[in-house]
């Protein structure tokens, strides 16, 4: 029954070799990877006037030179991601990027506070998106934490069946929301041409505001640059386009920046001319789409594909958090859960984690989004900073052709990011401070993992060969998963029980199978290795069907087939947990329904 369920709700496995036709084209990556991005307009002028109605609408003619600056940052951070992308086509972003650079350290604080601001992505992008609902419908208002959960767990389930599959999907609201925002616009403008909207309703550019400091000039534009978070994302999803991937990803990218400068930059004049004020109940796009439309089919039109984007800006998330999971997996950072695929060929067991986190975010912050969005934005703006600090000193150590523009760039960038970051810690220092306490953790976390798989390595290395021990008795099946002491150790038993061992290794992907093979015929050239092709990435599936073929044959032999499982173990059994091994009991009983006998070689890891 579970398993019909999770076929509905995910789909049928893909074969491993269908990874390539899962690529995204510049469209659907625009329409998946840039939603966080563009979904931003809807609260990154709120988030400016939130600071200015402190001195009344007076001080709203602000707002526009707020906005160009932070229209100079978004081209900064452009040009800078772009030649990320061309320097680092293998995915990772400020990650790579600041562990190649600046020292490993310095690539954890990126990954972690990536990590988190992922986990933030989803949580505001929904908790948005649940405004715009609840908008339109003021009814709802009360349930807003139980709708943005509910949200969450269908995005999730969408994103397990597949990155093309969702993107196929969440594309149409994505661009049905440029459409929209480009009419509203469009039309707006019109109006204000056409002598629509009266002066009188804003207050002229200039117009002195007693009692303004740059205190909090400077903390309205930290609030307008959460129209910023999102750009690093198609720099960490390299490996999810189509050939040429880097070429790919950097036309994407200049396509996402261009739409969010022009969506940005109308919505704020907009909200400036109109006089518009942000309110408890009524987010501003609302209000502009209001004034523009009155409240017809195209408010509802403009509030619907809003709340749409908003929600599916989450999939940035879900498209970046679990290769960026995967990077620091790859690196021993991380549990190596991160590194397998699932059904789907998606990472998911990033995927649920992502979802699970969200949902806990959520909760505990009851759905209000700008408690959420400062520190959504200073968790962007660290690896901002410290991946632009990496670049220049890639271009002072390398210096390729045309470097000093290169290093001209992305030094533009750094100091631009560092005074934003600056500016976050000095200005809202109550809402971020937590950063400072969670970040080290996660360090902290990610240093005690890697220390453990050091610990495990270094008692796993082979230092020395043992002659084999050639003794009949049955044949002893052992399934291998490298080429470890805890495998030498089940070997070496194993020869002492019968001269008939085979060693199973399941393999997923040819590549993986003939280097393995290779390495096996040097090391134990006297033991018999069956590799077996998973193509659908299952250990239990080809193991215990080649367990059936050697039982069928065993009994018209009249010999006993044993399965010997090398098993490894730890005080608190974090070898199992983090090398995403199949349960040993949960093995051992499918095996055992095949009536052959398992049993198992300890190997004690000591601390």
């Amino acid at each position: 029954m579970l398993t019909s369920l999770k076929r509905f709700l995910i789909g049928r496995p893909l074969k491993s070799n269908e990874a390539g036709e899962h690529k995204l084209n510049k469209l659907k990556a625009l329409a998946i990877l840039s939603s966080d991005a563009l979904s931003s307009v809807a609260y990154g002028t709120e988030q400016i006037l939130l600071v200015l109605v402190t001195f009344g609408t007076v001080a709203f003619w602000y707002s526009l030179p707020i906005a160009i600056g932070v229209l100079v940052l978004l081209l900064a951070l452009i040009l800078s991601y772009r030649q990320i992308i061309f320097s680092y086509p293998h995915g990772g972003g400020a990650y790579v990027v600041s562990k190649e650079n600046l020292g490993v350290n310095y690539g954890l604080v990126a990954g972690g506070s990536l990590l988190v601001d992922y986990i933030l992505t989803v949580a505001v992008s929904v908790s948005a998106g649940t405004d715009a609902i609840t908008s339109a419908f003021p009814a709802l208002h009360a349930h807003n934490v139980v709708i943005a959960v509910v949200l969450v767990i269908l995005i999730t389930i969408l994103n397990l069946r597949g990155l093309t599959e969702s993107a196929s999907i969440l594309a149409y609201p994505v661009y049905l929301f440029v459409v929209a925002l480009i009419i509203m616009i469009g039309v707006g403008l019109y109006h204000i041409a056409t002598g629509g909207v009266p002066v009188s309703a804003h207050t002229p550019v200039g117009t002195p505001v007693a009692g303004l400091t740059l205190f909090l000039l400077l903390r309205a534009f930290a609030s307008g640059c959460s129209a910023l978070t999102g750009v690093e994302a198609i720099s960490n999803a390299i490996p999810n386009f189509k050939e040429p991937q880097p070429n790919n990803a950097a036309k994407t990218l200049i396509m996402m920046g261009s739409l969010l400068a022009v969506l940005f930059t109308g919505v704020t004049f907009l909200a400036y001319w109109y006089g518009i004020a942000p309110k408890v109940e009524e987010t501003v796009v609302s209000q502009i789409a209001a004034e523009t439309f009155g409240r017809n089919y195209m408010y509802y039109f403009i509030q619907g594909t809003t709340a749409l984007i908003l929600v599916l800006a989450a999939n940035t998330g879900y498209s970046a958090f679990p290769l960026l999971a995967y990077n620091l997996a790859a690196d021993k950072f991380m549990p190596r859960m991160y590194t397998m695929r699932g059904d789907r060929l998606g990472y998911s067991n990033g995927i649920i984690t992502l979802g699970i986190g969200s949902i806990i975010l959520i909760v505990v912050f009851r759905g209000q989004t700008e408690n959420l969005i400062p520190l959504y934005a200073v968790g962007v703006f660290i690896p901002f900073t410290l991946s632009q600090t990496g670049m220049i000193l890639k271009w002072l150590r390398e210096k390729p052709k045309g470097w000093i523009s290169k290093l001209t760039a992305n030094l533009i960038g750094a100091l631009i990011t560092l005074t934003v970051l600056i500016i976050f810690f000095v200005t809202k220092f109550t809402q971020v401070w937590s950063v400072l306490i969670f970040l080290p953790l996660i360090i902290l976390l990610f240093h005690r993992i890697h220390r453990h798989y050091k610990d495990v390595g270094d008692q796993l290395r082979l230092e020395s060969e043992h002659p084999p021990l050639a003794i009949e008795g049955n044949v002893i099946i052992v399934p291998v998963a490298g080429m470890t002491r805890v495998v030498e150790n089940s070997l070496n038993y194993a020869r002492t029980l019968s001269d008939q061992v085979i060693a199973v290794y399941v393999a997923f992907d040819r590549q993986e199978e003939r280097q393995f093979e290779e390495k096996w015929k040097e090391w134990q050239p006297d033991i018999r290795l069956v590799t077996l092709h998973s193509q659908y990435r299952s250990i239990i599936q080809p193991l215990t069907k080649f367990i059936d073929t050697a039982q069928h044959k065993a009994k018209e032999s009249n010999y006993w087939v044993t399965v010997l499982i090398p098993q490894f173990i730890t005080k608190k059994n974090w070898h199992n947990i983090l090398h995403n091994q199949s349960s040993l009991l949960i093995r051992a009983y499918l095996l055992y329904k095949r009536n052959v006998v398992v049993t198992t070689v300890p190997y004690r890891f000591k601390k």
